[in-house]
């Protein structure tokens, strides 16, 4: 049976390495953070099952970090600092953050709420529904992947490159509307300033490029955008 990973993220390095210590005495695979410039680069390498998030670190703060981290990963991030207010725990949870732990801490209450948040994700309460996927052709997007396939190449994806994609090949050869990217790709519409999708889509554009991916992204002017997909990848 695969080991849960379990990245670290603490600039205390004793409260780090005992932490990691009494973890894996219970089998988990751990890591400890080495460059707090590269949180993202080092925890994408590992892939974690769970992420233990202080928010005092050097540079930027856990809030920070967890917001890059959630375009990228939607596994548990627990929060583990000496800060005990009200306010703390309400920005940890609407930055992207699953839970909060208060220092100092009893290591049982920490491996509880691991085994607690490991069990929804991945073991006997996660959901049971198989993996979703929209295929066109040859090419298959794998949603929580954030990743499309064509052929014997994979085409890595940010999460609004994906979301973009799934809108588009899930409607094609049907239009979709600016409106219904804006709505989904951004919660408060009023804050989007009008060029920002126009540089979403030319993202999209060139990653398909750079891959060799033939099939494009059409403006439709005055109504949206329309996935075309190329004979070649029928």
């Amino acid at each position: 049976m695969e080991k849960h990973r379990i990245f670290i993220v603490e600039d205390d390095r004793k409260i780090a390495q005992l932490l990691a210590d009494t973890l894996r005495k219970y089998q988990y695979d751990i890591a400890i953070i080495e460059d707090f410039d590269q949180v993202t680069e080092e925890c994408l390498a590992f892939d974690p099952h769970l992420i233990l998030l202080d928010i005092n670190l050097p540079s930027y703060d856990g809030y920070y970090w967890c917001r890059q981290l959630r375009i990228h990963t939607t596994c548990p991030i627990l929060f583990i600092s000496a800060r005990s207010g009200d306010m703390d725990q309400v920005f940890a949870l609407e930055n992207g953050g699953d839970d909060f732990i208060t220092k100092p801490f009893h290591y049982e209450i920490v491996l509880a709420k691991i085994r607690s948040h490991l069990r929804r994700s991945f073991g006997e309460y996660a959901p049971s529904q198989s993996e979703r996927t929209i295929k066109r052709g040859k090419m298959c997007l794998f949603i929580e992947r954030m990743e499309l396939h064509l052929n014997d190449e994979v085409v890595p994806l940010q999460k609004k490159e994906c979301v973009i994609l799934e809108l588009l090949m899930e409607a094609s050869p049907k239009v979709v509307s600016r409106e219904s990217l804006l709505e989904e790709l951004w919660d408060d519409q009023s804050f989007v300033d009008e060029n920002t999708l126009n540089v979403n889509m030319t993202r999209v554009r060139k990653k398909l490029a750079d891959y060799n991916v033939l099939s494009t992204i059409e403006t439709v002017r005055g109504a949206g955008y329309r996935f075309i997909p190329a004979a070649e990848e029928l």
